[in-house]
């Protein structure tokens, strides 16, 4: 692949799933913390001159820039042949859960956490409604880790790194993961797993 080099933040879900999986996979790369706190056009050139919609992660592999999380844990498991599907799963199946995770727990959980944490106000009625929607992504994912370890079958997968992300960081929307016996017991595994480290030591600046 090249030499890599991932741009992220230390406040950014989406960037952790990258860092995390370079890490579990055992990857080398460099990371380059970017301030989020300053206006897009005022971000490093470097940066800028890489970043597509000028946001992180951003993921340099071999001089080729690729943006988006999701979309970037699809192109390392493809190429590094780790974290990819579990046995009797597919491709297929890993990107359908990255499509229903930049849908649900990347979008309610992510905005959620936004507004408890008072990074901005919500606007009315907005609170409510990205509560339920993430209060309903807990209950499915509670129903599909009640029937296996792993979202995608019997190992884990790029599917559990980009879904774990935000759950992680439930805590900071509001939400308990103890309340879903499952996904409490699912965060436990991945906690568990060789090279995991928890986001603000591993986004660090």
């Amino acid at each position: 692949m090249g030499d890599l080099v991932l741009y992220g933040n230390h406040e950014s879900g989406h960037s952790y799933k990258v860092r995390l999986f370079l890490t579990l996979a055992g990857v080398s790369h460099r990371y380059v913390w970017v301030d989020l706190d300053v206006p897009r056009e005022a971000r490093p050139e470097e940066f800028r001159r890489v970043s597509q919609f000028g946001e992180v992660p951003v993921l340099v592999a071999g001089g080729v820039p690729q943006a988006q999380s999701n979309a970037i844990l699809l192109r390392l498991a493809r190429e590094t042949g780790k974290l990819g599907p579990p046995p009797g799963s597919s491709w297929e199946q890993l990107t359908t859960w990255l499509f229903w995770e930049a849908n649900r727990i990347g979008f309610s959980m992510a905005n959620l956490r936004w507004y408890r944490r008072g990074f901005e106000p919500a606007p009315p009625g907005a609170l409510a409604w990205i509560e339920s929607r993430a209060l309903a992504d807990m209950a499915r994912l509670e129903q599909e880790l009640s029937e296996r370890a792993w979202l995608a079958g019997e190992t884990p997968s790029i599917a559990d790194v980009s879904a774990s992300a935000y759950v992680f960081l439930a805590p900071e929307a509001g939400l308990d993961p103890a309340r879903w016996p499952a996904v409490q017991a699912w965060l436990d595994r991945i906690r568990a797993l060789p090279g995991w480290v928890e986001q603000s030591r591993l986004m660090a600046r």
